[in-house]
């Protein structure tokens, strides 16, 4: 057995593996062991779940007072300042974000603590006054903090970090989108795109499980949607599902290249971070003034909403959301990807619909999907999350999606540190990290 594989089992060294023929001292270890991690992934859902349904509470409440009162916009730039001192006073002024998780989730390094109050406080800031990001990207961060504190506490070993991590960002991630399944198989295939860390299933099940039970006792609804028509019959919806898959891949490489390339250019050309994220709060306002609504702030859930109930979006939409989306992340204002490229692929998704006589909210579905599985690379969690947001009739569209999508999209990605190990055209590994 090679040392990664010894690390991942829970064992410190080789030597430490129970000898074969004392088969009841092994029973033993895996019977404590499997009650060990039970038991921690269920004490985790209790906590991170409490403390991401309370982030998630105050994100909705966010949104809901900036819709009342519209002019709160207007304060974006300010609250801008006020993340950056907050980032500078926490003593997070090189901040990574998810990368950071991603990175220590391979090398078993601990989270600092001071990464949870920062991105959740930053995150309600930048939803109450208009910039564009979602929530469970930061939530994963939440999550992955809060458990690699928890495991220090509790004097977990070294070669525990990734389990611990992991089971954070399993259970954050259930509690604020209400998708089980998914979030327990995100955090163990995100951080190694052809690796699969299956040792950590035990606790990110029981976390996400755990924590997905809380947040329902927060009164906080899972994310789900009906689709009317989703059989897949005849060569035509097969034909125009392939086609929109490619859209999708092409469309994901767009919205990672615009999201690099503005925050390469904003910390290029200023190195100031308060007048960066100044600017951006400015440019953010007068694109919102220009386009008269503010359906392009926040994460992008109204223009979900919207499209799966066939009111739709304008054709450009998904381009607006990825501007938006852009500015405000790469200008300094915090939160998480996911739930803008899931709207991107809706609006993208439903204009194809509309377009050549597919169901639009059908397509929109497909859209989410093959956006989700392109900036993530996590085909699996992309299927898992489409079944549990849309049902098991649509499968057949959504698993070409998935499929599709992984392979065209490339080795393009979000998240920088996520380490592309396997080709996804050839046997042999590259391990290189992802493009974005």
């Amino acid at each position: 057995m090679d040392e990664e594989r010894t690390r991942s089992a829970g064992f410190t060294t080789e030597e430490d593996l129970p000898a074969e023929q004392y088969a009841p001292s092994y029973f033993l270890y895996v019977l404590r062991s499997s009650a060990k991690w039970l038991a921690f992934g269920i004490f985790t859902g209790l906590v991170v779940g409490t403390i991401a349904s309370v982030f998630a509470f105050l994100i909705d409440k966010a949104n809901a007072l900036r819709a009342a009162y519209p002019q709160i916009l207007f304060g974006l730039p300010l609250a801008g300042c006020l993340i950056i001192f907050l980032y500078h006073f926490m003593g997070r002024r090189e901040d990574r974000g998810t990368n950071q998780v991603l990175e220590s989730i391979r090398e078993g390094k601990n989270l600092p603590i001071t990464m949870a109050p920062t991105i959740f406080i930053a995150t309600v800031v930048t939803h109450l006054f208009g910039g564009s990001a979602g929530r469970e990207g930061a939530c994963l961060q939440i999550g992955g903090s809060i458990a690699s504190y928890l495991g220090r506490v509790l004097h977990f070993r070294k070669s525990e970090r990734r389990r611990i991590i992991m089971t954070g960002m399993s259970a954050a991630f259930a509690a604020v989108f209400g998708t089980p399944m998914a979030a327990a198989v995100l955090s163990m295939e995100i951080s190694t795109v052809g690796t699969m860390y299956y040792s950590s299933l035990v606790p990110c099940v029981a976390a996400a499980l755990t924590a997905r039970f809380v947040a329902a006792i927060f009164g906080l609804a899972p994310e789900a949607f009906i689709l009317k028509d989703a059989a897949l019959n005849g060569i035509r919806p097969l034909a125009f599902t392939l086609i929109l898959a490619l859209l999708c891949a092409l469309a994901s490489i767009l919205f990672c290249l615009v999201m690099s390339r503005t925050e390469w250019a904003m910390d290029k050309f200023i190195r100031n971070e308060y007048v960066r994220i100044v600017l951006a709060g400015v440019l953010v306002v007068i694109l919102t003034l220009v386009v008269g609504s503010q359906t392009y702030n926040g994460s992008g859930a109204g223009i979900i909403a919207l499209c799966m109930e066939g009111a739709g979006v304008p054709f450009y939409a998904f381009l607006l959301k990825m501007v938006f989306t852009a500015l405000s992340l790469g200008g300094g204002y915090k939160g998480g990807e996911i739930i803008p490229s899931l709207s991107i692929g809706a609006a993208l998704g439903f204009t194809f619909g509309s377009l050549v006589g597919m169901d639009p909210a059908l397509c929109a579905a497909i859209g989410m999907c093959g956006l989700f599985c392109s900036v993530s690379n996590c085909p699996i969690t992309a299927l898992l999350l489409s079944f549990e947001m849309f049902g098991y009739e649509a499968m057949p569209f959504f698993l070409i999606t998935a499929a599709l999508t992984y392979m065209f999209s490339g080795n393009y990605g979000l998240y920088h540190s996520q380490r592309i190990r396997f080709s996804k055209y050839a046997p042999g590994e590259i391990n290189r990290n992802s493009h974005h």
